[in-house]
């Protein structure tokens, strides 16, 4: 099974961007684009929050315009600039969205690996949270299917990015008590995250921790103890996450934009 993951993509009001340096909403076209030319193509795409820049009035409606050319299922959750009402009314009629209860956690049943959608919003917060409700959702739906391969997908990282800027933040509260949850549950194969703008890998408590890259702009890569906080030019970007029979997950980096494979010459080939 192939996942595509997008993150952090910031839509704005048609008309608008967040600054003269980029268009959010044309970045996420060429994704949407990128993610239909693909070969193989994935058989689901998962967008771990962000989904708008505001939340301001108009960005919901250009977000569904823009993902309605998307030949792909998709599933979303919220991030810390989303608004819970506005993403279930955008996707009221999907019939996976969650339309009652205080959070937008789901389940996608429909593949050989499960996984398991989780709200980590705080309203009015940069910081997610991760209450007793939040995490006893989680340990009930994880006890349900304790043998069946899972990845988990949030917005906040719940581990250290080593992103000075940002783990001084504490990205999550919450955070020790998810990683014993999932520390004892060896079939949580993947922990998949987005908010740092910047792609991120590490070994996590039994599994595979990774953040994806902002399809709206990248962080600069700052691994000093105090970095200035700066934007890069550096691509717009997404992952595809190859779940494999074995129950291996393994992440590839898919860079939105005009790269074409080339041919080496005889010479590079017999070096």
């Amino acid at each position: 099974m192939l996942i595509a993951q997008m993150s952090d993509l910031h839509v704005t009001a048609p008309g608008t961007a967040p600054t003269t340096a980029y268009d959010t909403n044309a970045r996420l076209a060429a994704a949407v684009a990128h993610l239909n030319a693909l070969v193989p193509r994935p058989d689901l795409v998962l967008i771990t929050g962000d989904l708008v820049n505001g939340p301001k009035p108009g960005e919901y409606e250009a977000l569904s315009a823009l993902l309605e050319p998307l030949a792909i299922p998709f599933r979303v959750l919220p991030g810390n600039h989303d608004d819970r009402a506005e993403l279930r009314r955008t996707f009221a009629g999907t019939g996976w969205m969650p339309m009652d209860g205080p959070f937008l956690h789901h389940a996608v049943e429909a593949f050989p690996v499960r996984i398991l959608m989780l709200d980590s919003v705080v309203p009015g917060s940069a910081v997610g949270g991760l209450c007793a409700d939040r995490l006893t959702w989680l340990a009930e739906r994880l006890a349900e299917q304790p043998e069946r391969p899972t990845m988990l997908a949030l917005h906040h990282p719940p581990f250290d990015t080593g992103l000075a800027f940002l783990d001084t933040l504490r990205c999550l509260e919450g955070a020790e008590e998810l990683g014993r949850l999932v520390r004892s549950r060896p079939n949580v194969r993947a922990v998949l995250c987005g908010h740092t703008h910047r792609q991120t890998a590490v070994a996590w408590n039994g599994a595979h921790g990774y953040v994806a890259p902002s399809v709206a702009y990248q962080i600069a890569l700052d691994l000093a103890p105090e970095p200035p906080y700066r934007w890069t030019e550096e691509p717009s970007a997404l992952a595809l996450h190859q779940f494999r029979p074995d129950g291996t997950v393994v992440t590839h980096l898919s860079v939105i934009g005009d790269y074409p494979g080339r041919e080496f010459s005889r010479k590079a080939r017999n070096s």
